[in-house]
């Protein structure tokens, strides 16, 4: 497994992959970013040049090769979150009935809480059923950036 760490508007990313796909993206904590420098391997030049694109405004969608690991129920939870279109957000009893049963809300939720792929799945744009922002594992002000970033709406400063 290879690892490349990247600096990004929202803090230090940590992406790991290897010849089979990128495996994780993840946000870190300040106690964990390092201390020295690391050369992205030639796996992850791609994930890091499209998160690049991605917080530039350049990008709406990842085109990478995946390789998360998790349950045969999480993929298919990740793999329903790949449908969310850029600036759109669904609700989780939405999400839970795209995967087919009302009743799976709060399996899908936990799984969407356990997405590996930080932005590339876009598990931020899943909110609360009354459009509240809830349910973000790296912070509710990253989640509300994210959304902001991705608005087709810009609020225009006037100072």
């Amino acid at each position: 497994m290879k690892t490349a760490i990247v600096k990004t508007p929202l803090g230090t990313t940590q992406i790991s992959g290897d010849h089979n796909g990128v495996s994780k993206v993840s946000i870190l904590k300040e106690n964990q970013i390092p201390t020295s420098s690391v050369d992205i391997p030639e796996e992850l030049l791609p994930c890091t040049r499209q998160l690049k694109e991605y917080f530039e405004g350049q990008r709406k969608d990842f085109q990478l090769k995946l390789n998360p690991q998790g349950t045969n129920f999480q993929k298919r939870v990740w793999d329903e979150l790949l449908n969310i279109p850029y600036g759109k957000t669904i609700s989780y009893l939405d999400l839970a009935k795209k995967l087919g049963d009302t009743k799976s809300i709060r399996a899908a939720a936990s799984a969407n809480g356990k997405n590996p792929l930080w932005i590339v799945v876009p598990c931020h744009r899943v909110i609360g059923s009354d459009g509240s922002l809830v349910g973000y594992a790296g912070g509710l002000w990253r989640k509300k950036w994210l959304l902001e970033h991705e608005s087709p709406f810009r609020q225009e400063s006037l100072f």
